[in-house]
């Protein structure tokens, strides 16, 4: 005899793995500078790149000091510092304290742009069509897949997360490295996006992609951009 409550469980069942399954993930850095190779090893030698490594004991201990912190104490698994140092902290393929990844450890691609389990593959096509025939592809297809092409509340998120601020995103746990504390904290998007050492730095694009949306000063990068190396997508 069929049993209703089981063909319900199962529906249900089938609902959560098929919204996990086309849920945008988190795939790491490895993924992205496959193809975005000398944006890739521009950023390993960025603040951001090295943002996990500055959770652990005795590193950047004055700093700790200063923001009454125990610059002994191990903050690589303190759930309320770790998810501003990481990628996609406890989100669908991001990084996890209890199954850490090395190529999430870190604030890279996906924390300024989105994760990108859809939108990866159209780049990927869409840069093997523009090589092969020229042919171009509307940017929107990436927006509407989940690139982020502003993504300031994602800085904002974690260098105006404290009160005071003027964010109003703003809610605990804040982050205790405040202008209160050093001015060098004091956090303006428009000119920090700019910094190499945080960011990385830009190299000219071929032209896969047109129209809007496009990032605020995609212009300004790419009017002083570097010819760089590709790499090849595996």
């Amino acid at each position: 005899m069929r049993h209703p409550m089981t063909f319900a469980l199962a529906a249900a069942m089938l609902a959560i793995f098929s919204g996990s399954a086309l849920a945008d993930k988190y795939e790491g850095t490895k993924k992205c500078s496959s193809c975005h190779k000398s944006q890739g090893e521009s950023w390993k030698s960025t603040a951001h790149a090295k943002a996990m490594e500055s959770l652990k004991p005795k590193v950047k201990a004055a700093a700790k000091t200063k923001a009454k912190l125990d610059p002994n104490k191990d903050y690589t698994k303190d759930k309320d510092c770790v998810g501003c140092h990481v990628d996609g902290f406890e989100k669908n393929g991001g990084y996890t304290i209890a199954e850490p990844s090395k190529f999430l450890a870190a604030v890279g691609c996906e924390s300024c742009h989105g994760p990108g389990s859809k939108y990866r593959g159209i780049h990927r096509k869409a840069g093997a069509d523009f090589e092969k025939s020229k042919k171009t592809t509307p940017r929107q297809a990436l927006a509407d897949a989940g690139q982020d092409f502003s993504f300031e509340e994602s800085c904002n998120a974690c260098h105006l997360n404290y009160e005071g601020s003027g964010w109003k995103g703003a809610k605990k746990p804040y982050t205790p490295f405040t202008p209160q504390v050093d001015k060098k904290y004091t956090f303006d998007f428009k000119k920090y996006v700019r910094d190499t050492k945080a960011m990385h730095e830009h190299y000219k694009l071929d032209g896969t992609f047109v129209g809007e949306p496009e990032f605020m000063f995609h212009k300004d990068f790419q009017s002083t951009a570097k010819v760089g190396e590709k790499g090849s997508d595996d």
